[in-house]
């Protein structure tokens, strides 16, 4: 089979395209023919050495992917050969105190596809047949593979997490990337008031079609004050930020007293300054997010299916052309989604 892996940290150029010995899948495993991955900014950083993640070389990368059950061996449970598929990234060991409390985004005994162990940069992957799902005819792979991280984890950031409900107003950093479009479709079937942030005035004009409510062009403008007169000085209830560094910092200017500021990535920066003084006198909460539980990936995957939520899909490269997706990615020009297709 054709895959891109990398045998060293480095730039975009250290991703490779080449032969690989395809894979046997064991007993309880199906061998899935991938039809497309999605590129998400934890590969680059993967890449790039600078995820905390172990990596073992040579790696292959790829969370989210969509394809064709080529051959099962053993029982095939859901699904069976032939059969249009999607997958859970996150193989939860089912037995830890997380995983017995419903909480298996949290497990930390179990392997992630793309990060722990081999995924979606290839034409063959081999994976548990408790992973997969099957997917309708209806339903294009490139949707199916850009839907799970994005949908999956913008909802457990504003539904689980953040608590959003129908009134409330939230903030939600970066329109333009993956988990900013999906968030955005989440929050509007909230029933939530939307501000959204972009660094061009084109991405915020497709936020506003996509439901956004109001948007702040922060090249322009600062957010934190924008947001403060959109709001009549009240501030949000709710932050979805994944963004770090200093527009961390900033989304704390933007809460209401009592407002929550939930945080799943820190691309711009990991580690930054805090002022402790108006944090506690405000009762500002700040939340972690880590993915997705199975129940919310299969309710969010559901929606999608039925046409309630709507990846965006910004570019589809092939999968020789993997260099040149996480440029692309890095380069933030685009909306949406980007693709490799195998």
């Amino acid at each position: 089979m054709k895959v891109a892996w990398f045998r060293e940290f480095g730039g975009p150029e250290v991703l490779t395209y080449e032969e690989a010995p395809d894979p046997e899948p064991e007993p309880g495993e199906a061998l899935v023919r991938v039809r497309a991955t999605g590129v998400n900014h934890v590969d680059l950083d993967m890449r790039a050495g600078v995820s905390r993640f172990p990596i073992t070389f040579p790696h292959t990368l790829g969370l989210e992917y969509s394809g064709e059950v080529a051959a099962i061996r053993g029982g095939g449970g859901r699904v069976k050969e032939g059969d249009r598929v999607w997958v859970f990234n996150r193989i939860p060991c089912g037995s830890c105190e997380y995983c017995m409390s419903g909480r298996d985004n949290l497990c930390v005994q179990g392997g992630d596809r793309g990060r722990r162990v081999p995924g979606g940069y290839a034409q063959l992957v081999t994976l548990p047949v408790s992973a997969l799902r099957p997917m309708p005819d209806h339903v294009p792979f490139e949707d199916a593979a850009a839907a799970p991280i994005a949908f999956g984890t913008a909802w457990h950031v504003l539904i689980n997490r953040g608590g959003l409900q129908a009134g409330d107003t939230v903030l939600i950093q970066a329109a333009g990337s993956g988990i900013g479009s999906a968030a955005i479709q989440i929050a509007r079937h909230a029933g939530a008031t939307i501000i959204t942030t972009a660094s061009t005035d084109e991405k915020l004009a497709r936020a506003a079609e996509m439901g956004a409510h109001h948007t702040i062009n922060y090249a322009r403008e600062e957010f934190p004050q924008r947001v403060r007169d959109l709001t009549g000085g009240r501030g949000v209830d709710l932050v979805m930020e994944h963004v770090g560094g200093e527009v961390f910092t900033k989304s704390l200017e933007c809460l209401k007293r009592d407002g929550a500021i939930v945080t799943v990535g820190g691309h711009s920066g990991e580690v930054v300054p805090f002022d402790i003084i108006p944090f506690f006198r405000n009762e500002y909460r700040l939340l972690g997010s880590s993915g997705a539980t199975r129940p919310e990936l299969m309710r969010v995957m559901e929606m999608v299916f039925q046409g309630a939520f709507r990846p965006v899909v910004s570019r589809v490269l092939d999968l020789s052309q993997a260099a040149e997706a996480h440029r692309l990615v890095d380069s933030r020009d685009f909306f949406g989604k980007v693709l490799l297709t195998p």
